[in-house]
């Protein structure tokens, strides 16, 4: 088992010899998420790293840390391709809800599409707490988990060729969108990945170089906290506490390990 393989069970809690199947990657997508928060803090620190492997194995599986989406997806994707699936990185832009319209940040969502027996699956641990814990079929299955439900539409619009629709449970009543992305221009060249950090870091409308912001799902909703509250959903029942700057580095910690 590589190093990668052998950190990455260790943090998220699976067995350490435990052979990956396809059949097993929900476990996987599950362990990843409520284990590996999403969180901005290098890039509010400013203390940025370039985007590689090694990088990314020291900074979430050996210091304990989080990331943003180009850095839990290519950390997910490397662990995939170490058991033998056949996955590629894609990039997309995600749906701004407020402003009913794609985020002008652009193409600076990061996400694996995974080929298992003729059949094309997004796979997605770098979307905040709007993660569907299991593949989703492009073919635009409607798949299911705790965390709502999840479906692929395929489109013709400038953003991509498909776009990634969703009902989080306890939140939404109809489908929204998420993001679209381009099945067609997988990523390449991984510099792309330091690209995207630079624009996250930024860029005037980048919604993650302004406010700290940490989050990660639980066993029955998720838990996010900034540097103003600490909000928690728990079986679809929501509560938010008002904090400080000093309450926030002690949640961080309770909360979150870090």
């Amino acid at each position: 088992m590589s190093k990668l393989t052998s950190l990455f069970h260790k943090r998220t809690g699976i067995p350490e010899n435990e052979k990956i199947t396809f059949e097993k990657l929900n476990k996987v997508l599950e362990k990843t998420a409520t284990s590996i928060p999403f969180e901005n803090r290098a890039i509010i620190d400013n203390n940025k790293r370039e985007v590689t492997k090694e990088n990314l194995t020291d900074k979430i599986l050996g210091k304990n840390q989080g990331g943003l989406c180009y850095e839990l997806n290519p950390l997910l994707y490397y662990y995939l391709l170490e058991n033998d699936f056949n996955a590629v990185l894609v990039t997309g832009v995600v749906f701004n809800q407020a402003k009913g319209e794609y985020t002008a940040v652009g193409r600076t969502h990061v996400a694996i599409l995974l080929d298992y027996e003729g059949e094309r699956y997004l796979i997605d641990t770098g979307f905040g707490a709007n993660l569907p814990l299991k593949p989703v079929p492009v073919s635009g299955e409607t798949v299911s988990s705790r965390n709502g439900e999840f479906r692929i539409r395929k489109a013709d619009i400038e953003q991509g060729d498909y776009v990634l629709e969703m009902k989080l449970k306890h939140k939404d009543s109809d489908w929204r969108t998420g993001y679209a992305f381009d099945s067609r221009r997988p990523m390449k060249d991984f510099a792309n990945l330091n690209e995207i950090q630079t624009i996250i870091a930024e860029h005037p409308e980048s919604s993650f170089n302004k406010n700290p912001l940490i989050t990660r799902l639980t066993e029955n909703g998720n838990i996010t906290l900034t540097d103003s509250t600490l909000t928690q959903w728990k079986d679809g029942v929501v509560t938010k506490e008002n904090i400080d700057h000093g309450r926030f580095k002690e949640l961080a910690k309770q909360h979150f390990g870090m």
